[in-house]
């Protein structure tokens, strides 16, 4: 655990109680996190980029210590969410900052508000045209949990000991990540984090909220969808086995201006394996959008 002494705040919006970290001065930044994630994914990166900008790192609804409640969420809540905090910030423009699911509720809400974003930050993450390759035959060995955790009984066997929960989350947090030990130092702050109540399922409802969704992606049913125009920077992990370095071949037609090279040496992780690469990367992206 960092020696940093975070400043935790909490956001009452209309639908639930957010949670996040914030830090710094300037034009703000709001880091997204995906699964199995929390803000604290981001503790190597919110110190120097607060030396640039005002930095806020959310939980999304059901994750870290923002509230869960009891009904199955949809994506427009989850994205409700997002323009509710931007608006209960009292925010005009933020560049917003994702990885794994998180770019997936930023995309939709580049679409709805791009007046309110000064720019994109993003890495290895889920869009339309990656379609069928999704679910191809040997990528499923990758993406089964995906249904495990839309099942009525997973959230109860992977908390019903630490040691259940460590084992599921460290599987992702080894497997996913370049070098398997990069969390070691953190996996029991992540073990504590998923052991809260509700934590487990709360994770797991994101992916019951975008089932639809995902279905549509791999089946080509979404159906046409006009590029972002929000400058976008993307840098894609190198070694990432649940996103495919590959899989960034069709990001022009997502995005309208996007500037995309592969963040070599990294797998799923980038913010947090490559700290200092990917905070340089970041403050020059959002230096030259915000002017």
């Amino acid at each position: 655990m960092s020696d940093i002494e975070w400043n935790h705040q909490y956001a009452e919006l209309l639908s639930v109680k957010i949670h996040y970290v914030r830090h710094g001065a300037g034009h703000p930044i709001i880091l997204c996190h995906g699964y199995p994630e929390f803000w604290y994914v981001y503790h190597k990166n919110i110190p120097a980029l607060a030396q640039h900008f005002d930095v806020i790192a959310p939980d999304w609804r059901g994750f870290g210590d923002s509230e869960n409640p009891e009904q199955t969420p949809t994506v427009d809540d989850y994205v409700g969410d997002l323009a509710a905090l931007i608006d209960h910030l009292g925010l005009d423009r933020v560049g917003l900052v994702g990885h794994d699911f998180g770019p997936w509720i930023i995309q939709e809400y580049a679409r709805r508000h791009p007046e309110r974003i000064s720019g994109l930050f993003l890495y290895s993450f889920p869009y339309p045209q990656i379609g069928d390759r999704w679910y191809a035959i040997e990528h499923v060995k990758e993406v089964w949990y995906q249904a495990f955790q839309q099942l009525p009984f997973a959230a109860e066997i992977v908390s019903s000991s630490r040691d259940n929960c460590r084992a599921y989350i460290s599987h992702f947090l080894s497997h996913w990540g370049h070098d398997p030990h990069a969390f070691d130092d953190d996996l029991e702050v992540w073990v504590d984090n998923f052991m809260k109540p509700g934590n487990v399922q709360g994770g797991f409802n994101w992916y019951r909220a975008n089932h639809e969704n995902r279905i549509k992606t791999v089946s080509g049913e979404l159906g046409e969808m006009a590029p972002i125009t929000v400058p976008t920077c993307v840098r894609w992990g190198e070694h990432d086995p649940l996103l495919k370095v590959e899989w960034r071949d069709r990001l022009g037609e997502c995005f309208a201006d996007v500037d995309v090279e592969v963040f070599e040496g990294v797998g799923h992780y980038a913010p947090y394996e490559a700290p200092d690469r990917a905070n340089a990367e970041m403050i020059k992206f959002f230096n030259k959008v915000v002017g």
